[in-house]
């Protein structure tokens, strides 16, 4: 336990004020959107918000990704995504930066997803129209943006992918912790709406939000790091983190991730694929 908190103090202080490092600053995405005209700029809001967008920026809403099916929210397989991001102009090594509409969940998932087949250059862009876009006048249009298909071939990294089975090795492991990332009244079961039954039976709970600002940025390395020594986190466990569908996971994914944590996974089948069979435990 004194090694732990002496190793997570450590990256506290190597983390100083800085975010993660793939998130990057209205400043810098428009210095880089300027100079370098491959980057490929992806907005992963739903298609009404895309009616407004960053010239040519292709849009990819994360509900395109998944498979149809009884339960919501499972990805599609390796072999489609890759279809689906090739004929968006992304290739394994094209530089590749995400916006949202603000909330660091959908761009966060889409981040997670690329990363998840392999990609290896991808950042995300916060959205902050009233303040930092405005400033440095990032540009938005209604026209629809050109696209050059290319080819992306699957290198599927199932480190930071956890199934079922995983989550419930996790569950009854001394040295693993599994995160609900809902909020409070969803983890006890007590939300209308959605309606929940509770939560994974050893689950902790600790909402994705405590990682963002008010304004849905992702805080600095080290205020992700005092939220994660409140919780008892620390960078020798294997960390797995769930939601409905995963979404509000994802952000939990990146700020750990970007503060120095090198064991974080998501569950992709999430609290969806642990309730369709009624023999997996919850608890309120």
């Amino acid at each position: 336990m004194r090694f732990q908190t002496i190793l997570l103090s450590l990256i506290i202080l190597l983390g100083a004020n800085l975010k993660a490092q793939d998130v990057i600053s209205a400043k810098d995405f428009m210095a880089a959107f300027k100079k370098d005209k491959s980057i490929v700029v992806v907005d992963a809001s739903t298609e009404d918000n895309y009616k407004k967008h960053i010239p040519n920026a292709v849009s990819i809403p994360h509900k395109s990704l998944y498979k149809d099916g009884d339960i919501e929210g499972l990805l599609k397989s390796p072999e489609e995504l890759a279809k689906i991001f090739g004929e968006k102009g992304i290739s394994n090594t094209t530089q590749v930066i995400i916006y949202d509409d603000g909330s660091s969940k959908y761009n966060s998932r889409v981040y997670w997803i690329l990363k998840y087949m392999g990609a290896e250059n991808v950042r995300l862009l916060h959205k902050d129209m009233e303040k930092e876009w405005r400033k440095v006048r990032v540009p938005l249009t209604a026209g629809a943006s050109r696209v050059k298909p290319t080819t992306f071939t699957p290198k599927v990294n199932k480190a930071i992918y956890a199934n079922i089975g995983e989550v419930k090795k996790a569950l009854a492991s001394d040295n693993a912790v599994v995160i609900d990332s809902r909020a409070a009244n969803e983890y006890n079961g007590t939300s209308e709406k959605p309606v929940s039954k509770g939560h994974l039976k050893g689950a902790i709970n600790i909402e994705y939000k405590e990682f963002l600002q008010e304004n849905g940025d992702f805080k600095t390395n080290d205020e992700i790091l005092v939220v994660a020594k409140k919780h008892g986190l620390n960078p020798n466990q294997e960390i797995i983190a769930y939601c409905v569908t995963s979404i509000r996971a994802c952000p939990i994914y990146v700020a750990l991730t970007g503060a120095g944590f090198t064991n974080v996974k998501v569950y992709d089948g999430a609290y969806n694929e642990w309730i369709a069979d009624p023999a997996n435990p919850l608890a309120k």
